[in-house]
């Protein structure tokens, strides 16, 4: 299982989203320079999750907050933005391969994709962010950013 790029920065500035949630909009540069994302790249990224309802923005200044409170948003959500969250696509599509139905793999794959989505869905943005918290401790606020 592999997890892309955009996938993994978009959960990073997510989490740095929700760190800053009810406290205004964020940056897009300050997100872009604090996770060491390219400007452009990240401004990619941030154009996924608007599309799908996560962020919005604040239409000046490039400054961004969350759609919704962070319990209400599931690393699923996240992931579901730029990924298909099925490991193999005869899961959904059986029709895609001629040996699906009478392939044993299938149903190993059935199985692995049910349980990753199950796991996604039951894990909110709130608590990747109180886990940040905690990995954190009392270091300067600044420093809880780096992911």
């Amino acid at each position: 299982m592999y997890l892309s790029t955009k996938t993994r920065y978009a959960l990073r500035s997510m989490l740095e989203l929700g760190l800053n949630y009810n406290k205004g909009t964020v940056l897009l540069k300050d997100v872009a320079k604090r996770q060491e994302i390219s400007l452009k790249y990240l401004d990619h990224i941030f154009s996924a999750l608007k599309s799908s309802g996560l962020i919005k923005s604040s239409g000046r200044g490039k400054g961004y907050i969350l759609s919704k409170p962070p319990s209400k948003i599931t690393i699923y959500n996240i992931v579901e933005a730029f990924e298909d969250s099925n490991l193999v696509g005869c899961v959904d599509e059986p029709n895609i391969c001629r040996r699906s139905r009478l392939c044993g793999a299938r149903t190993l794959w059935n199985k692995l994709s049910f349980v990753f989505k199950k796991e996604l869905r039951s894990t909110s943005l709130q608590d990747l962010i109180k886990e940040q918290q905690r990995l954190f401790g009392k270091r300067k606020k600044a420093q809880m950013y780096y992911i």
